[in-house]
Order: C-alpha cells, then structure tokens, then sequence
C-alpha cells in the first residue's frame, strides 16, 4: 500500500457534489496516509448528490476558498457533479486556486463535470483530458485534446469521465503523488 504520510491533498466543493467522486477518492487518500483538506465557499455543512438530484451525505469543510493557501498542498481534487464545479467556477478564488496549482505543476486531479474549473481557469490549452460528455465541447473549445478514456495522464493533469471511473482515478492519483513525493 502507497504511503502518503507526507502528502498534503486539498479538495474543492460546495452543495452539489457527486457523493462517491468526493468521498471514494478522499478515503483512498486517507487510507494511504494524506493529510486531506476540504475548502469551500463557506464552513457550514456542504450537500452530497447522487446522480445530480438525490441528496446523500454532508461533510463540513475545514477552510473556506479564501483561508487556502496553495503553497501549502501537493495536489489538488476536484470532485463533479452538475452542480457543485458550476458554482465552484463561479466562485474567483477558486479558479484562481486552480491557475495556482496548475501555474506550481502541481498534482490537479479532476473528474466528471469538475474540468469546468480547468476551462474557467484556461488551463488545457493543449493539454489531453477527458470528462463527463457534456462537458467536452467546452473542453475542446478551451484548445483541449478531448478523448474518451477513463483516466487521462497529461503531466501533472489528471483527468477522468464519471463515477464508475473512480478506482482508476483514484490510483492514478495516489500513483502521482507517491511519484511526487519520491522526486
């Protein structure tokens, strides 16, 4: 098993996540020792979804967008669902935290509807990603090499399309960090 003792993870979501894109990947970090942090527009309690309409569980964040300091992580997670990364990509600070990591070659790893926040933040011109389909005309109109895989490594980027994507997505991650914790 990878250990991630070192590894600093921050997540960004709000109401609207898809429930197993925040929490499968969030317990395989932690299972492998990450200290994770979840950062939101604000502190109070945030609402899980189940295929974008049945509310699940809530988790309460640690921070909000504009206590992060991005200097202080190694990898940043987006989480999808429809309706959490649309008011994330609304919210400035959190695209700027994405332009952050992505301007540091830090570890971004996004799936579902998240690489919105890729696009609001200009960040895959030229880069290769994939994404939940109605995403990828925006993708592709961002310069974005779009394809259609489960997980897609484009250096520090990681991308993936839909929930049952996850365990690829997830060891892609962790496998990333694990390398870059190694260098």
């Amino acid at each position: 098993m990878a250990d991630l003792s070192k590894a600093r993870v921050l997540i960004l979501a709000t109401d609207g996540f898809e429930d197993a894109e925040l929490f499968d990947p969030r317990q395989a970090l932690l299972d492998a020792g990450a200290t994770v942090t979840l950062a939101s527009i604000k502190t109070d309690p945030i609402q899980g979804v189940k295929n974008d309409s049945d509310p699940t569980r809530t988790i309460t964040p640690d921070l909000t967008l504009d206590q992060v300091d991005t200097e202080e992580f190694d990898a940043l997670l987006l989480p999808g669902g429809v309706g959490n990364p649309d008011k994330m990509r609304m919210e400035e600070r959190a695209v700027a935290i994405v332009g952050e990591f992505m301007d540091d070659d830090k570890i971004v790893a996004a799936i579902c509807h998240a690489p919105w926040l890729l696009v609001e933040a200009d960040v895959v011109d030229g880069r290769r990603v994939t994404s939940w389909p109605s995403v990828r005309t925006d993708l592709e109109n961002a310069g974005g090499d779009v394809v259609d895989e489960e997980v897609v490594i484009d250096e520090n980027l990681i991308t993936s399309r839909k929930p049952d994507d996850i365990p690829a997505f997830n060891r892609a991650l962790v496998a990333a960090l694990e390398e870059e914790l190694a260098d």
